[in-house]
């Protein structure tokens, strides 16, 4: 394996591009800019688990597998042990408890870390009612999530940068993760994001990592876009 030189792994690049050979050209341009990427379910059919195994072994990357596993618990463990053959680094869940214990178990015996999904960065108040969940405001919904699941077992969890701060007064948290997705840089398009922050903002809040997908591989130059987040993360205190 081939070391990459270390970088700041506090940026995460979300791979959420077609397929392997798009995230292969991808990280050739980031180059050792970045050492830590995120590839999600919308890549799985395209070679997603290949590009993991790569960009880890032959590259010397770390990574974070992002499936957000949910169902019956005997499902969750066997799924996060085969996943767990591939030497990934983070693994996504949804928060329920018994899920994060499931997939624990599957974990036991590797360096896997196991990240609970509080409520999806894209949902508001509004989607959250379509979807019949209980009522509350988003923010104490994922404090409520994120204390379970932390007692559950859970290494970490997934929250917008909005919540970062709320969750790292918890308790619970500390020797905890967390990683905020909905991060935009200063005058980037929101998408589909509601509950968004800058890098900087993010990380002051309590995020241990940031994930940036779009503003990074959409950018005209992807390493340059890389390179002005990391020198945002630089003026924080690591």
């Amino acid at each position: 394996m081939t070391q990459a030189p270390r970088a700041d792994d506090r940026l995460i690049v979300a791979m959420d591009v077609p397929n392997a050979l798009a995230g292969l050209k991808l990280a050739e341009q980031l180059g050792d800019a970045v050492s830590f990427y995120k590839i999600g379910l919308g890549m799985l059919t395209g070679g997603g688990l290949a590009l993991a195994n790569e960009l880890k072994q032959e590259h010397g990357k770390r990574i974070f597998l992002d499936m957000k596993l949910f169902d019956i618990g005997a499902t969750v463990e066997n799924a996060v042990r085969g996943l767990a053959q591939f030497d990934i680094d983070f693994l996504t869940v949804h928060g329920d408890p018994y899920v994060v214990r499931a997939a624990k178990e599957g974990a036991a015996g590797k360096d896997l870390k196991i990240l609970a999904v509080t409520i999806l960065t894209s949902l508001d108040r509004q989607d959250l009612d379509g979807a019949l969940i209980k009522q509350g405001t988003v923010q104490d919904l994922v404090l409520e999530r994120a204390g379970n699941a932390f007692a559950a077992g859970a290494d970490g969890v997934i929250a917008s940068p909005q919540e970062a701060a709320l969750i790292r007064a918890l308790p619970e948290v500390e020797g905890k993760l967390i990683v905020t997705p909905g991060v935009r840089p200063a005058g980037a398009a929101l998408g589909d994001q509601k509950r968004v922050a800058t890098p900087a903002s993010a990380i002051a809040d309590g995020a241990d990592h940031i994930v940036v997908g779009r503003p990074i591989w959409t950018a005209e130059s992807p390493r340059a876009a890389a390179e002005a987040i990391l020198a945002e993360l630089a003026g924080t205190q690591a």
